[in-house]
């Protein structure tokens, strides 16, 4: 990808000794034993929605939910980059912010970033594993002439008790149009302040990747460093994150530039620290050679003389793009991994009486068939019910997350959680004894309570149940 037409960077989530950019107090947390990055993987079919990946070590990554992705946007262009996880300062609470943009979608550069979106996607958690549907919060709009709202990070600011919300918006000023960087508040990002201007590096010089990270204690001297891809990659500190930066240095010393002395030309700046310990890793995307992220190792910031290159580390199987690296306590850790990880419980739901045939979807139509192909069409994570958690379920896709099983107009179809209190009632089903035999099961649903999932001529339907061929029908078995 051309480097003026970057992601941005990512944050991350404190340490028990060290917060960073995205994160909670660290008194507010449990001691973090783990990493979890998330990313996108290119401008493939589904290559710009939300990816993870899982570390112990912060260098050696294992892709999550076998490298499918975990979130697919359904708003905007349908597509995002870029994505930043941000946890609240108590942990209980955490965002995932993200460019709204598709490059795969048939979009060229020039549109996307002159009649681009002005807004970015949003999705909302209490747990790091459900999240909501995903929205849109219009950040540009405000900005005279802005053709687009690229690479966003945000940050806990506690001299305001707000986030800060900082993006790459290409726009004229004084004469002069680029990507220069800006901000605006928000408590509940849903709404935000007026846009204000961040960063300008001046003349004709653009900047689009820029990252906060907080350092406990103000080790090297400052509190909050930011590194930037701004033809290098700059390093700067700061005590307050809307006051004023100094600039410490840049990494040419290493061969490493934004392409602007040439050498190893990165982008998407991505800060980690590791857990316990006063070492950071500025992961940087060797976009130019394809290479991928690589790690630049520091015991502390306020010297670019201590950063080093290292090249023990793996990045797992998928491609990973501009992405955030949040520190994972031990509970979140075991959240994440259980329901994302390699021995996560995956379900396949079987017919009684075509008991070669497994409930699949298949063009967003729900039937049953036998040989499912892809074998992922046919597996669904069994989650507690949308409109009602107690003795109720509901069907998750494992490789359409956030697409559930619900009827329509009676009619079984798979269609991604718009959030209403229709859809969580039309996806959600009481699991009882099968209607058939006991030992299997049927669902009733939960809306319509005289109705139970069935197939008919292989589709699946709700429909009212009294003879034994319906019954047979509607009974089915939950399989691994």
């Amino acid at each position: 990808m051309p480097r003026i037409l970057t992601r941005v960077s990512t944050v991350l989530a404190t340490l028990v000794l060290v917060l960073t950019g995205l994160s909670a107090p660290a008194s507010a947390l449990d001691p973090f034993t783990g990493y979890l990055m998330a990313h996108f993987t290119g401008e493939s079919a589904r290559g710009e929605q939300i990816y993870l990946a899982h570390s112990k070590d912060g260098r050696t990554w294992t892709d999550l939910n076998a490298g499918g992705p975990v979130l697919l946007s359904t708003v905007g262009t349908q597509g995002v980059r870029d994505p930043a996880i941000v946890r609240s300062p108590n942990g209980d609470k955490y965002w995932i912010i993200a460019t709204d943009l598709r490059i795969a979608g048939g979009t060229s550069w020039g549109d996307a970033s002159t009649r681009g979106s002005k807004s970015l996607v949003v999705w909302e958690s209490t747990n790091l594993v459900t999240w909501s549907a995903p929205r849109l919060i219009n950040v540009a709009g405000g900005i005279s002439g802005a053709g687009d709202a690229w690479a966003p990070e945000a940050i806990w600011n506690p001299a305001t008790n707000d986030y800060v919300i900082y993006w790459a918006t290409n726009s004229p000023l004084n004469g002069v149009t680029k990507h220069r960087i800006w901000y605006v508040r928000t408590s509940d990002f849903r709404t935000v302040t007026a846009p204000q201007l961040y960063i300008d590096r001046g003349s004709g010089q653009g900047i689009i990747d820029t990252q906060i990270v907080e350092v406990a204690n103000s080790l090297g001297g400052y509190r909050y460093y930011r590194a930037s891809a701004d033809g290098q990659i700059t390093i700067e500190g700061a005590n307050s994150i809307l006051g004023s930066w100094t600039r410490i240095g840049d990494l040419r010393h290493l061969g490493i530039s934004n392409g602007a002395t040439g050498g190893n030309v990165v982008e998407g700046p991505m800060w980690a620290q590791t857990n316990g310990q006063n070492e950071w890793h500025l992961w940087l995307d060797q976009y130019a050679t394809g290479r991928g992220y690589m790690p630049v190792r520091s015991t502390n910031l306020g010297s670019t003389a201590n950063f080093a290159t290292r090249g023990d580390y793996s990045l797992g199987g998928t491609r990973k793009r501009h992405g955030s690296i949040l520190n994972l306590t031990a509970a979140e850790e075991s959240r994440v991994l259980a329901k994302w990880g390699p021995n996560a419980v995956l379900n396949r739901i079987q017919s009684y009486n075509n008991q070669t045939r497994y409930v699949r979807h298949s063009n967003f139509d729900v039937r049953i068939d036998a040989n499912v192909s892809p074998a992922q069409d046919a597996q669904f994570r069994v989650v507690p019910g949308l409109a009602n958690s107690s003795g109720y379920v509901s069907f998750e896709s494992v490789n359409y997350p956030g697409h559930y099983l619900r009827h329509y107009a009676y009619d079984g179809v798979l269609a991604a959680d718009d959030g209403t209190a229709t859809f969580a009632a039309d996806a959600t089903f009481k699991q009882v004894a099968g209607l058939a035999d006991g030992s299997w099961a049927s669902f009733q649903s939960y809306n319509y309570p005289t109705r139970y999932l069935r197939h008919y001529n292989y589709l699946l339907r709700v429909d009212p149940i009294s003879t034994a061929t319906e019954r047979a029908d509607a009974t089915f078995r939950v399989t691994s």
